[in-house]
């Protein structure tokens, strides 16, 4: 096994270690069970030498009664070893998903634009099932079986040392042969997890999109891309299950041609000695019960790679650098003053930059709008209040304090966010309104929040009002609907600053008069920024800034904006060139 397979096994083996008081008795218990094939083999001896050679009535009696108590007592050992690693297994797999699915949530915007969902989902779930197949289930056979050829050696050594020293010798050669097969087989899998993660992407990606696949006519070419990946996967486990069972089928030959050597030695060499029918039987018997647990010992080192390779690639998602919080200070409610001081950013060191020298603060209470043209830098901007992202330079605070000083989590409850594309979740109206440091407000509170978004109408028609689920991505509600329920959530909230990401452009224009005046009750009393693309929306805004190429080309009200015949004029013109400009 490599250094790093070595180490990713070592830090596997880590999971169990809280629970060595059961794996030290489920692995007792196993030893025990071990011995009870060796138990069997040597009964044969009694039976052909004192029962049907000698006939000894005593013993013709006692034979069949041991060999039920010794097969009832292997019952119980077995099924008290399995269910005990069963036990530590599922445990291995519970804490294991919920360290995967705690670090998942607290690192950064910044990690989820380079992975897919897809492949997240395979290592939480098709991944950690192949991580608990190497940390119990592999332990197990190796315990277990190692026992049971442990005591079968023994006893054969004990009936005839000439015909057991074969299977030393046969032993090396069967752990060369292992150890040839344990780098390939980790590389397959490695391979097989990450198609794992296509398939899982590609299937996501249709289903979540099926829409528009429809309305596209996309199905040939989503069949297409995925008929590729699942080919990719099957040819990969085809090649695994190649080698896992080449590898197994030379040691089942190894045993047959040891095998074959014992007969004819036990029948025609001098060396073997004066044996017994007794012994003979008992001796082929202990060879026989040998081979089911030599090909479950090579055969485990397949599942042992699959589970180290999905180890690794859990282990480099348990290493990712979470979300930086080193802020001290903390903050009740903050009155809302921002100020951004030649901010600069980019997406990545070989990326052009996003936003260059950014400069503007906004009063307590005040309401921004950021418009320009699509790629500007408007929601990236936004992103940077709630340190989506982090700037590569310059300073952004809040209340004269640097985002940096505040405690991540202090800052972001100052924060509301309703954007263009809103996130509801497979729960009820109400959960959806009082989500996260909400989730405790009481039913009063949940209600007119949703009567100021102007949502309680329409609440009040589902089947159980606030109480009706919702749908998987809010699907059983329209747009209008989950926008009004985003409104109610951040109305729940009350946050002193808002912001609103193309809160409307999604909407048609009934609909977007009917949520305006929601926003504006939301926007009451907040320090506002409105990013839009609708410039009707921002008309009435404190401050207007145009953003291009990432930079702030003109800031103002917006009929001093027109009369400048700048940026803003151009864009105006370009929405609205069936209307006359007023005069500024």
């Amino acid at each position: 096994m490599a250094a790093s397979a070595w180490a990713d096994y070592r830090r596997l083996l880590a999971y169990v270690r809280p629970y060595w008081k059961p794996f030290l008795l489920a692995s007792l218990v196993m030893a025990v069970y071990g011995a009870t094939d060796a138990m069997f083999a040597a009964l044969m001896k009694p039976m052909l030498d004192e029962g049907f050679v000698a006939r000894d009535p005593d013993m013709i009696r006692l034979v069949p009664l041991l060999l039920i108590l010794l097969f009832v007592f292997r019952g119980l050992t077995g099924f008290a070893s399995s269910y005990g690693m069963n036990w530590i297994g599922r445990r291995v797999i519970e804490t294991l998903r919920g360290e995967l699915f705690r670090k998942l949530v607290r690192l950064p915007v910044a990690f989820y634009d380079r992975n897919s969902t897809g492949d997240l989902v395979a290592r939480l779930i098709y991944h950690v099932e192949q991580v608990a197949q190497a940390s119990t289930n592999a332990v197990t056979i190796l315990i277990r079986d190692s026992f049971t050829v442990i005591f079968l050696l023994a006893w054969m050594f004990l009936i005839n040392g000439w015909l057991a020293l074969l299977f030393l010798v046969i032993g090396p050669v069967m752990a060369w042969l292992i150890r040839s097969v344990s780098r390939r087989l980790r590389e397959v899998n490695r391979r097989i997890q990450d198609s794992m993660g296509d398939v899982t992407h590609l299937a996501e990606e249709a289903v979540a999109g099926q829409r528009v696949v429809k309305a596209f006519g996309g199905e040939a070419v989503e069949v297409a891309a995925f008929d590729a990946v699942n080919r990719k996967n099957r040819s990969l486990q085809m090649k695994m299950t190649a080698t896992s069972t080449l590898s197994v089928q030379l040691v089942q030959l190894l045993g047959a041609i040891t095998f074959a050597l014992v007969i004819w030695l036990a029948t025609r060499h001098p060396d073997a000695g004066d044996i017994s029918a007794g012994d003979f039987v008992s001796f082929i018997t202990a060879m026989m019960l040998l081979m089911p647990p030599l090909k479950r010992l090579t055969s485990v080192n397949a599942s042992l790679q699959r589970g180290i390779a999905a180890a690794s690639s859990l282990f480099g998602l348990l290493d990712e650098t979470p979300e930086t919080d080193t802020g001290t200070k903390a903050c009740e409610r903050a009155q809302g003053r921002l100020e951004f001081e030649q901010v600069r950013f980019r997406y990545g060191a070989d990326q052009p930059p996003v936003l260059e020298d950014v400069s503007f603060s906004v009063e307590p209470g005040q309401t921004v709008a950021i418009v320009g043209r699509s790629g500007s830098g408007k929601s990236t901007l936004a992103n940077l209040i709630p340190r989506f992202y982090e700037p590569g330079s310059g300073r952004i605070r809040l209340d004269g304090i640097d985002l940096h000083d505040y405690r991540l989590a202090d800052l972001r409850r100052q924060i509301a966010l309703v954007g263009q594309e809103v996130v509801l979740f497979n729960d009820t109206v109400a959960r959806n309104i009082a989500y996260g440091q909400c989730q405790d407000a009481p039913r009063a509170a949940i209600e007119r929040a949703a009567e100021l978004a102007s949502a309680m109408d329409f609440i009040r028609e589902l089947p159980q009002g606030l109480d009706t689920p919702v749908g998987e991505h809010g699907l059983l509600l329209s747009g209008g609907q989950r926008q009004r329920i985003a409104i109610a959530r951040a109305l729940l909230k009350d946050a002193p600053i808002l912001i609103l990401d193309e809160a409307t452009s999604a909407l048609d224009s009934e609909s977007e008069r009917a949520i305006q005046a929601a926003l504006e009750r939301l926007m009451q009393g907040r320090t506002t920024l409105v990013i839009a693309h609708r410039l009707s929306t921002v008309e009435r805004a404190d401050c207007i800034l145009v953003l291009d190429q990432g930079r702030v080309v003109e800031a103002g009200r917006h009929a001093e904006l027109l009369a400048r015949e700048g940026h803003y004029a151009s864009l105006y013109r370009l929405q609205f060139s069936d209307r006359d400009i007023p005069p500024a």
